[in-house]
């Protein structure tokens, strides 16, 4: 299965770079385990996306983005990639400009030229209990799950805007919605902080982490800790939902690719990376901003460099 371009990941910027390769006649395929959507079609509305003034629900713009790619030739496969190596490379990963090779079970497939935006996972909080009740009360998506939790008390761990707005989003079915944050000011946006406060089903604790977890056959509580009383209390929650930030899915690249501190690539300013003809686009590149705007700036700017870097090598 050879092709021009493989775009690996689904959201906002493989399927960008999918549709920008695709439409200029590309031999392109897209592999995702979902077939595509990525973070955004888990959200229920997306609200600073141009051209929906009224907002447009996560799932359905990313199934805009789906149908468009189909409709440049875009061949999709719903598989996990799990390694992507340069044809010919050495035990150290080095390699001339041979094309790569993307694994995925029992599929293998050839490409020239690579645009990798797998994007990231979220973090977990490690602590005792929380891998016992993961899908049985603790969650990464309030927008997926929260119809479950309808009269019930639920905490929302993070003081970003994706928590704010999940739990703003939870008062729709919680009883009430309690936001547990470690410090005492939020890192989200003004909008979401004056929503959180002007809601009255939304309790805040700053200064506060959770200590541990418990429960029967599903979550019943939690136990937190100040930290600037060093106070200890169990609260009683039914649901419990994680943003402390996220984790770059990088293995299956990491050794063709250089990263931060913190797992994130580093590339140029065209998306490439320190290996030719690999690309990497979206949230597990090293940038100021996440958003479905910046990740779609990213793939069409990886495509169109994909594209030069063909035709420069005289692939047409």
């Amino acid at each position: 299965m050879n092709y021009d371009i493989i775009v690996v990941g689904g959201g906002p910027a493989g399927m960008t770079a999918a549709i920008y390769a695709g439409r200029a006649g590309w031999k392109t395929l897209l592999v995702d385990p979902m077939g595509g959507g990525g973070q955004p079609s888990t959200a229920d509305m997306i609200y600073n996306y141009p051209g929906f003034p009224d907002g447009v629900k996560g799932p359905d713009l990313m199934d805009l983005m789906a149908r468009q790619a189909k409709v440049f030739g875009v061949k999709i496969d719903y598989e996990e990639v799990a390694k992507v190596t340069q044809e010919g490379q050495d035990e150290s990963g080095k390699a001339g400009e041979a094309g790569f090779k993307v694994s995925s079970g029992d599929t293998e497939y050839t490409a020239r030229a690579v645009v990798y935006a797998a994007g990231s996972r979220p973090r977990k909080l490690g602590v005792p209990g929380e891998e016992e009740y993961l899908a049985k009360g603790i969650g990464f998506c309030a927008t997926c799950d929260g119809a479950l939790f309808r009269d019930k008390v639920v905490a929302v761990v993070g003081g970003g805007d994706s928590a704010l707005s999940e739990a703003v989003f939870l008062t729709q079915y919680a009883k009430e919605v309690i936001i547990i944050h470690r410090r005492d000011e939020y890192r989200a946006g003004v909008a979401n902080v004056k929503l959180v406060q002007e809601n009255p089903k939304i309790r805040e604790l700053l200064s506060t982490v959770v200590e541990s977890v418990r429960g029967d056959e599903v979550l019943t509580g939690i136990t937190v800790r100040n930290l600037k009383t060093g106070e200890v209390r169990d609260l009683e929650v039914q649901g419990l939902f994680l943003y402390v930030g996220w984790t770059p899915n990088v293995e299956p690249i990491r050794h063709l690719v250089e990263t931060d501190k913190n797992g994130y690539v580093l590339t140029n300013e065209d998306m490439s990376t320190k290996t030719p003809g690999l690309f990497v686009a979206g949230d597990l590149r090293r940038k100021p901003l996440r958003q479905v705007t910046t990740a779609v700036g990213d793939g069409a700017t990886a495509a169109w460099s994909a594209e030069k870097y063909l035709l420069e090598r005289g692939v047409r």
